[in-house]
């Protein structure tokens, strides 16, 4: 019966050819290790995000009258309402962190590098969908830190020529930071930006499943095949990986579940507790730093003492990101088998990214802003050394095969 169900369905639509190409029958390299796993990580969380940002809506207010109070009201009358807010709250933090991991892990790997442009286009296309998600989302609580960091966000708008004041009165929908500017923002939280988020995640996935995964190796298993035509160092994604990645997530639960319950605020870097303050226009937080994913390109257009000079910085900080792939002229992919410099060079990179995301969270100081125009210094010459040095790189050899 469920074989007539399912060939009855197969052909009408190829449910069964979809999953086989997609999931039961994707062939991916055997060599996978630890920084795989935050793919399918993205995924939950994503998951998650969407499934608890709809039960929050339910009994949210959008208007500037209300929403401060539905969020206290969610978070103490409403059953099991406190959860569902950690989880969402959390969940971003979450969200950010095994983005940012993934990300790491195709620099590391060279997973940007061809036939995989478009991949990283795709990839890097969520990355700015989801910052724009994040800032929109951070408003609704209508708390000061929300109230405070929109306010001093949108102005920066105004900042660029001619436009800048027409543009920054039609992003706020007002002269000022006011319910028609919560209400706009309600709209693209809910509605249009996860929309397309669900759009692109899901053209990531095709474009990764019509290339194939990179792996730690940097071969590509497609070169090697047996007589069948099934890649001699690939093995089917599932059972393997599936359970593998259910490890994985069994693992990242235990510690997120250990923040949700134990330290949901994660310490005022989550939630800010100035935001636990319903927006006041009339009083001004003594220190105004975003959400800790941004705080490294805040850092950026700190540093940069003109305003427009500091607007384009962090927004270049982004779109350098963009085109890495061609920044990249080396014909080796993965760390293991790259020069010393090139190991180097992303190590810095590492260290500057850390740093600047430390200099962004806290007052800024002569000295620490000396040094946060060190990090932006070092952060973009991590891209310009690394197109000088590509091209005639001394590499090691790359094995013909995955290597274990």
């Amino acid at each position: 019966m469920v074989k007539n169900i399912i060939d009855w369905i197969d052909a009408r639509i190829p449910m069964t050819a979809t999953y086989n190409r997609h999931v039961g029958q994707y062939a991916t390299p055997k060599n996978f290790n630890f920084w795989y796993f935050f793919g399918s990580l993205a995924l939950l969380v994503l998951v998650n995000q969407l499934v608890t940002g709809i039960w929050l809506t339910m009994n949210y207010v959008p208007t500037a009258e209300g929403a401060f109070a539905s969020v206290e009201y969610i978070m103490r009358d409403v059953d099991y309402g406190w959860l569902l807010r950690y989880m969402h709250s959390t969940g971003a933090s979450a969200f950010f962190f095994v983005i940012y991991m993934h990300m790491f892990r195709g620099v590391i790997y060279g997973s940007y590098q061809k036939p995989r442009e478009l991949l990283w286009l795709f990839g890097m296309l969520i990355f700015l969908v989801l910052m724009a998600e994040a800032f929109m989302g951070y408003l609704l609580p209508w708390g000061q830190m929300s109230y405070w960091g929109a306010q001093v966000i949108i102005s920066l708008f105004g900042a660029i020529p001619v436009i800048g004041d027409d543009l920054t009165l039609w992003i706020r929908g007002d002269y000022v930071i006011s319910g028609a500017t919560l209400n706009r923002f309600f709209a693209l939280h809910v509605i249009a930006l996860p929309l397309v988020l669900v759009v692109l995640v899901f053209l990531h996935l095709i474009a990764l499943h019509e290339v194939g995964s990179n792996n730690p190796d940097g071969v590509e298993i497609k070169k090697n095949k047996d007589e069948n035509g099934w890649p001699i160092d690939a093995i089917p994604f599932h059972p393997y990986y599936t359970v593998k990645d259910i490890m994985g997530v069994a693992g990242f639960l235990i510690v997120f579940c250990y923040v949700l319950f134990f330290m949901p605020e994660g310490g005022g870097y989550f939630l800010e507790k100035p935001n636990f303050e319903a927006a006041n226009p009339m009083k001004t937080p003594a220190h105004i730093a975003p959400v800790w994913y941004f705080t490294p390109f805040y850092a950026i257009l700190r540093a940069i003492p003109d305003k427009l000079v500091g607007v384009m910085g962090m927004g270049l900080s982004i779109a350098v990101l963009f085109i890495l792939p061609w920044l990249d002229r080396c014909k080796v992919k993965s760390i293991r088998y790259r020069s010393l410099i090139h190991k180097i060079n992303i190590t810095q990179f590492t260290v500057s990214f850390i740093a600047l995301g430390y200099l962004g969270v806290v007052p800024a100081t002569p000295e620490l802003t000396i040094a946060a125009r060190v990090f932006t210094f070092t952060y973009f010459a991590f891209f310009v050394a690394l197109w000088v040095y590509s091209k005639n790189e001394k590499t090691k050899e790359v094995p013909t095969r995955v290597t274990h």
